[in-house]
């Protein structure tokens, strides 16, 4: 498949009804979004399941019913936590998602994290069998799981294509746990997510201008956001040099990364944020002076979801 650019427009938030991220947009705000993000040539839209218990899923499949299926990139995900009690919980998720998105195919798919590998890896076989998956990926798996997959796919003559893991600057485990080298070592597709924290990153919320009180991201961020000045004045002093602002400097430096960057947008302005990111390339001593600012600050940001990265 021939991705027209590397960024990827995520729809977490999309369906939060003012839980996770604070927010209660309803399907028409996200109409806007949608219509800058095809406008800017963004095509590549990643969502779940788990994302709005359906809702996201529900509301990109409303969105994207006058677009052309094969201009379009989509990305959903079958989390094992939510198996439904069926013969085959991956084939009825599948089918569900397939119905919310208003589509006959998925581009990517994937296991969203690493409860029992051997059993999920092989429930989705038979499903891969339809040709409903045009690719299949995992999410939150450590590389000897990644490893793993690989095996129990290739017995039955699939690939994996890519990978989706926590990655940033405050984040960096599945570089340092060898994951990036072994992806393009092996041909392998890195998608990383929460590149910018969740709007950690950006610069909007700090000390005087904290998240959403009763939000997660309240709960997660707000007492780490002292620490991250530093970082969030680097990003904003390297983003000068290309006319970027901080968030988007940190979505440079995933993409430095040789990553395809998953930035969550919820507004007009964020896609064109994105959109002008595409085509900026930060230099070595950029990417260092950031990680090396990074690495001076003791945040632990890992989810509860995610493995530990080492094991």
């Amino acid at each position: 498949m021939m991705i027209k650019n590397k960024i990827v427009l995520g729809t977490w938030a999309w369906g939060d009804n003012n839980s996770y991220f604070g927010n209660s947009y309803d399907e028409n705000h996200f109409r806007l979004v949608y219509e800058a993000a095809i406008s800017k040539n963004l095509t590549f839209f990643d969502t779940a399941t788990a994302y709005g218990s359906g809702r996201s899923e529900e509301i990109l499949g409303n969105l994207i019913a006058n677009t052309p299926r094969s201009e379009l990139t989509i990305s959903t995900k079958f989390t094992p936590q939510m198996a439904p009690k069926t013969d085959n919980p991956v084939q009825t998720m599948l089918d569900e998602s397939l119905k919310r998105l208003k589509t006959d195919y998925i581009d990517y798919y994937w296991i969203h994290n690493d409860a029992d590998v051997e059993k999920w890896t092989h429930d989705l076989l038979p499903v891969l069998k339809e040709g409903k998956i045009k690719h299949v990926g995992v999410s939150n798996h450590t590389l000897s799981e990644i490893k793993r997959v690989q095996e129990i796919l290739a017995e039955e003559g699939f690939k994996l294509a890519t990978v989706q893991n926590h990655l940033s600057l405050l984040d960096r485990s599945s570089e340092t746990a060898g994951i990036l080298d072994y992806c393009k070592e092996n041909n392998l597709e890195f998608f990383a997510y929460m590149v910018l924290e969740q709007g950690a990153l950006t610069g909007k919320y700090n000390v005087n201008n904290p998240f959403p009180a009763g939000s997660v991201r309240a709960q997660v961020y707000n007492d780490k956001l002292p620490e991250l000045t530093d970082l969030v004045t680097k990003l904003e002093e390297i983003g000068k040099n290309y006319d970027l602002s901080a968030a988007q400097t940190a979505m440079a430096w995933a993409l430095s990364k040789d990553t395809f960057p998953i930035i969550g947008v919820t507004k007009v302005n964020q896609v064109e944020d994105a959109a002008q990111v595409a085509a900026t390339r930060l230099t070595k001593s950029e990417i260092q002076e950031l990680e090396d600012v990074a690495e001076k600050i003791n945040v632990n940001t890992t989810g509860s979801w995610e493995p530990d990265m080492d094991k």
